[in-house]
């Protein structure tokens, strides 16, 4: 018998995902699954049971930890705002009458998907169901379809946390990070399309001719913005937080949207006001009780990723470190290295911070041409390894709301990060040739 004191910090990670999956798939309780493989994990790396719940207690009341959940729980109530109100509706059907019904639902959770919202997968899920009126979409399509057009433009949008961090790490000016990562977003849609969206069946997206023959091109366009100004408020309040009032981020990272999404509901009221009785239904929904039970409980998996050993070094540094020293070519570790760091934190500011600096180690820094296949190529498998996570907020949250398996989705989802990662390995060689 092997003594697990001699097991690799990267096996015991590895095998900690796995006994995610299948513990959720024996016990049907995705949180239970992930208190029980991060307590494996934690008491298999060393640490005490008084330490591993100290790391739990210690990142579930930090005030960055308590916003995220706040808008976990802002998330739900907004969504709900608008269904009640009847917004959302209205931005489906405006969608609808402009776009064929499946370009609408992906192109709905890829709107959604310009807000940095941790969860905002869960924001457009109940959209992405109102395009399928007549039912016929299969519900493990439609978190597909969901969970991957959320996050297209996380390859280079500048609002997102991990975007931001790369850039920083890197060195390469956000410019030319931009046009680098751009051509992986049109690859990301692209395969989207071939694996997802082609695949929705004929009579979801047979669209109202009529209807739309009635209805100007003016008139569907104004439909469009009205329905979406509620959202425009939350990304306009953010991004202006951001820019001119940096201090609050400074006092907490999850502050900028916690304002923004509260801009958002608030000018909902105003346009659409609704009684205290359906706002209180709204809030004390039971939904909201169980999704931010369930988000600590990835937070929680998540501090003991980020904890120091108690041989001093940080867990995910030791697994890096061990991963770096396997027999293996350095591009094969640029690749490797941010691929599990996303697998295993389920956030692009997770693999971006835990990866990256590494693998600008290997590459030497240097010049823009020096630096970019390598950089691209890492961002795109730490990417990839995120979509793959069973502790991916945005993954359960979808899974949750279409009542579906969180294993069976990643296994499916497999043919078309396979396929994405094969354009990443090309796109890296052709940066290679012409830089």
């Amino acid at each position: 018998m092997i003594p697990p004191s001699t097991i690799p910090i990267a096996v015991k990670l590895l095998a900690s995902l796995a006994l995610i999956l299948l513990l959720n798939w024996k016990l049907r309780n995705l949180t239970t699954a992930i208190l029980a493989a991060a307590a494996t994990l934690a008491l298999s790396a060393g640490f005490t049971a008084s330490s591993s719940l100290e790391i739990a207690w210690n990142r579930i009341s930090s005030p960055s930890d308590a916003a995220l959940l706040l808008v976990v729980a802002q998330i739900i109530w907004f969504s709900g705002q608008l269904q009640e109100t009847g917004i959302m509706r209205d931005l489906v059907s405006s969608i609808k009458a402009t776009l064929p019904a499946k370009v609408a639902m992906a192109a709905l959770p890829a709107t959604i998907g310009i807000l940095p919202m941790p969860g905002g997968a869960l924001f457009s899920a109940p959209l992405v169901d109102d395009c399928d009126e007549t039912g016929t979409v299969p519900p493990e399509l439609k978190t597909k379809v969901n969970y991957w057009f959320r996050h297209i433009w996380e390859y280079w949008w500048p609002l997102y946390p991990g975007v931001l961090l790369a850039i920083d790490i890197s060195g390469v000016s956000p410019g030319r990070f931009i046009l680098l990562q751009l051509p992986m977003t049109f690859a990301a849609v692209a395969v989207g399309w071939f694996f997802l969206v082609r695949k929705i069946p004929p009579p979801c997206h047979d669209n109202d001719e009529q209807a739309r023959k009635q209805s100007g091109k003016t008139r569907q366009i104004t439909g469009i913005f009205r329905a979406v100004a509620p959202i425009a408020v939350v990304a306009i309040t953010y991004t202006a937080i951001r820019i001119y009032v940096p201090a609050v981020s400074a006092l907490n990272k999850y502050a900028p949207i916690v304002l923004g999404i509260l801009a958002g509901m608030a000018f909902t009221h105003l346009k659409r006001p609704m009684t205290w009785a359906r706002w209180r239904n709204i809030v004390c929904s039971k939904r909201v009780a169980k999704l931010i039970v369930l988000v600590a409980a990835v937070r929680i998996y998540g501090a003991v990723v980020e904890s120091k050993l108690p041989s001093g070094i940080l867990l995910v540094e030791k697994a890096r470190l061990e991963m770096s020293g396997w027999p293996a070519p350095t591009l094969v570790a640029i690749a490797l290295i941010p691929f599990v760091s996303g697998l295993s934190t389920g956030l692009a500011i997770g693999f971006v911070g835990a990866s990256l600096p590494i693998v600008m180690s290997f590459v030497g820094g240097g010049s823009f041409a020096n630096v970019a296949p390598a950089l691209a190529l890492a961002y795109a498998c730490g990417y990839a390894g995120m979509l793959l996570s069973p502790i991916h907020v945005c993954l359960i949250v979808t899974n949750e709301h279409f009542k579906t398996n969180m294993a069976r989705s990643i296994l499916t989802l497999a043919p078309p990060v396979a396929t994405l990662l094969a354009l990443t390995t090309a796109y890296y060689a052709i940066l290679k040739a012409i830089l």
